[in-house]
């Protein structure tokens, strides 16, 4: 039995879908990405349009191959269900029985009478299963600490999509880091949904994000771990000395903050205010001045004034950040936000994204011209089977004029030879180097 594997949105999905990989492989299924029997697509729900996004590869992926059978899983299946009924599905298999993929999987092709949608209450569901998927096939690994959110903020669905938060145990987070690293895995990144939710009950104290960091420093050594996004409150001063003070720790954050305006984060039920937002990015660049520092901001949320919008434009305007990653405000079923006064016209909305991108891409260039001519090493990146690139311990994605004769995965010094401008506007700009 052969299938294939299309994953949409995070991180988190990304490894969900390296363990579905490894369920599906022990099975007995083989990866077949020309010819499969058939597709899973491990969907995305974060909006209505990734949903859609999802929906319309069905009939891509059927008149690409005519007798395919198609499985649905992921946040879209447990959130969509109903809109996914509806499409040309052959079986939805929501995140509440995704660890049953396989055998439902195995019942459709064989023919046997199975239900169309396995779907639960999500907020049962207690398990969270360690390990990970084929990691050969990639350069860095993905490892998931935690899963869920308890937050509700009122524009995201992701907590009916993942249940409350639950996290792995650190020692269950320090085997499996090992085990990548006899693997050769030489960059790992501490992913999930809401990071910052990270505890540890197993022992009978609570241990938090700033004690596993500090367990699988010392008990770990893989040359490179990074962290995903944190929200303001959640970059402690004990978390900053940890990157301060080892290097292993990549100079790279991902700032959660959705607006700089205290009104618009109450209305989304964010547990922070301007001030906040205002601290985590100084204390930065106060500890880590080279940090490389990404956001993500929401533009056109209900009841955002164009003074509204103005004041977290300035704020963020006078704040050290390297890049923003602008959302224009897209409502979608299941979201509390949807009964909010002041609903903005879409044209609004992408006036506003407009002009914060344009500031995100100025500010980005202009750091970016400034890495030429810095040492850096870098961790070396396959793309359709060559190696031509690698990514810098601060996030700086640098090509190289010709192929290499080198392994992705290794880790070399390089210097930043030049700077070309992009040809379209989502993309600022490129870095070259050579290895030194």
């Amino acid at each position: 039995m052969k299938y294939k594997l299309m994953s949409y949105g995070c991180k988190v999905n990304t490894y969900d879908s390296g363990l579905l990989e490894k369920r599906l492989n022990g099975e007995g299924f083989s990866r077949d990405e020309e010819s499969p029997d058939v597709v899973v697509m491990n969907t995305c729900a974060v909006t209505n349009e990734a949903t859609k996004e999802s929906i319309r590869h069905i009939r891509k992926v059927k008149k690409q191959h005519p007798g395919v059978k198609v499985v649905m899983t992921g946040c879209a299946a447990q959130v969509d269900s109903k809109m996914l009924l509806e499409s040309d599905a052959d079986l939805i298999v929501a995140n509440s029985h995704k660890t049953e993929i396989q055998t439902h999987i195995k019942s459709l092709l064989s023919g046997e009478s199975v239900e169309r949608l396995y779907r639960s209450n999500i907020f049962k569901k207690e398990d969270l299963e360690p390990g990970g998927g084929i990691e050969s096939e990639h350069t860095r690994s993905f490892v998931k600490i935690q899963d869920g959110c308890n937050s509700f903020c009122t524009f995201c669905v992701i907590p009916f999509a993942r249940g409350k938060s639950r996290s792995l145990s650190i020692n269950a987070i320090v085997e499996r880091m090992n085990d990548l690293s006899l693997q050769g895995v030489n960059e790992m990144v501490l992913t999930g949904v809401h990071i910052g939710d990270y505890m540890d009950e197993s022992t009978g104290k609570k241990l938090v994000l700033e004690d596993l960091v500090e367990q699988v420093l010392l008990k770990t050594t893989v040359p490179r771990i990074r962290l995903t996004s944190l929200e303001p409150i959640e970059l402690s001063a004990r978390l900053l000395d940890l990157y301060k003070n080892n290097p292993r720790l990549c100079p790279h954050f991902h700032m959660s903050i959705q607006s700089a305006t205290t009104k618009t984060l109450s209305a989304m039920k964010r547990k922070y205010t301007s001030d906040d937002v205002r601290k985590s990015l100084s204390d930065i660049k106060a500890n880590l001045p080279n940090a490389f520092v990404g956001m993500d901001v929401i533009v056109g949320f209900p009841g955002e004034t164009e003074d509204d919008f103005m004041d977290t434009y300035k704020t963020l305007e006078s704040l050290p950040w390297s890049q923003i990653h602008v959302f224009p405000y897209s409502p979608r079923p299941g979201i509390y936000a949807n009964r909010l006064e002041g609903q903005l016209h879409r044209s609004e909305i992408m006036t506003r994204a407009k002009k914060l991108r344009s500031l995100s891409h100025g500010r980005y260039k202009k750091i970016m011209k400034s890495q030429v001519g810095q040492i850096k090493e870098l961790l070396l990146l396959k793309k359709r089977s060559v190696v031509q690139s690698g990514l810098s311990s601060d996030y700086w994605n640098i090509s190289f004029d010709e192929p290499l004769n080198k392994n992705s995965g290794e880790i070399v010094k390089v210097k930043v030879t030049s700077w070309e401008q992009g040809g379209i506007e989502s993309e600022p700009g490129f870095l070259s180097g050579e290895i030194i």
